[in-house]
């Protein structure tokens, strides 16, 4: 329930009231569909509170009307990457990968992923690496689509430079063959080598969009860790348009915390968050995009 402007203002420098969160919470659900919970509060609050800062605003209430009253400004934009969560690594739920690896080994065509929450890039250039290994010169051919919707994530994605605390973590083999040790001013940094950011095509993408822009074919998707910001009915409506996306042998990755069997029954589980189509694709409504 909505409180008063002044009884429930966070005591900061600058008023977010109960009324304020409210707003937030409603245009964030309208422009990506994030649900964010009651206590979300004060990330809310620490996340947006640059935003207002940068202009020079003191109130919540005056950003947000600033918001709604132009629909078409830029700084939607900073507003969606500001409440946007990128926790990512490098091959994060490992036992996805050989499962990955297995798959395209058997694949004669060329390989197409598409990784639906590519954050800073640690995901498509996991991906990357598990073809690179499992194709050899073949993954040349291979395509890793990667989108997602904070463009500040996508812009480091574009970087692939990472710090080298967080590439030490892998394989000395995989360090070797797949990074670029920074010198210099760029010590304690690592470049993904360039045959390998080849292979990824990073776009910026809302999966609430009517029209997502993609050719259908997948060998397999990557959803993980997203699914679980979206109420039930975003879900449901993002597995269905995920079907004629895929091959009919193709794969759905999904996140440890994320369970699609009660959501879709257009997927069927597979192996540990992993499913497979449940109907062929002679079954199902053409391509949609």
């Amino acid at each position: 329930m909505a409180g008063s402007a002044t009884s429930a203002s966070l005591e900061r420098d600058l008023t977010m009231t109960d009324t304020d969160f409210d707003r937030v919470r409603k245009l964030i659900y309208q422009r990506a569909g994030i649900v964010l919970a009651e206590h979300k509060r004060e990330m809310v609050y620490s996340r947006l509170a640059r935003r207002l800062r940068h202009h020079k605003l003191t109130l919540f209430s005056e950003y947000l009307a600033r918001l709604e009253r132009q629909p078409d400004s830029k700084e939607w934009e900073a507003f969606t990457n500001a409440l946007t969560t990128n926790l990512t690594a490098f091959f994060r739920e490992a036992h996805h990968f050989p499962l990955l690896a297995n798959h395209v080994a058997a694949s004669t065509a060329p390989v197409r992923i598409w990784c639906a929450a590519a954050s800073t890039g640690e995901e498509p250039y996991s991906i990357a690496m598990t073809l690179h290994e499992a194709l050899g010169t073949r993954a040349r051919e291979a395509r890793i689509v990667s989108t997602d919707i904070d463009t500040e994530a996508l812009a480091k994605a574009r970087e692939a430079v990472y710090p080298l605390e967080q590439v030490l973590k892998l394989s000395e083999a995989r360090r070797k063959q797949f990074f670029l040790r920074g010198g210099g001013a760029r010590a304690g940094l690592a470049r993904i080598r360039p045959e390998l950011t080849a292979l990824v095509e990073l776009r910026q993408l809302n999966l609430l969009a009517p029209n997502w822009g993609l050719d259908g074919g997948f060998d397999a998707i990557f959803c993980r860790n997203i699914m679980i910001y979206f109420d039930k009915q975003t879900q449901a409506k993002i597995l269905e348009r995920f079907v004629p996306l895929l091959k009919p042998n193709g794969l759905l990755f999904a996140g440890h915390s994320e369970n699609f069997s009660y959501i879709s029954q257009a997927f069927r589980l597979r192996g540990q968050t992993v499913y497979e189509l449940a109907s062929q694709p002679s079954s199902r409504p053409s391509a949609s995009r």
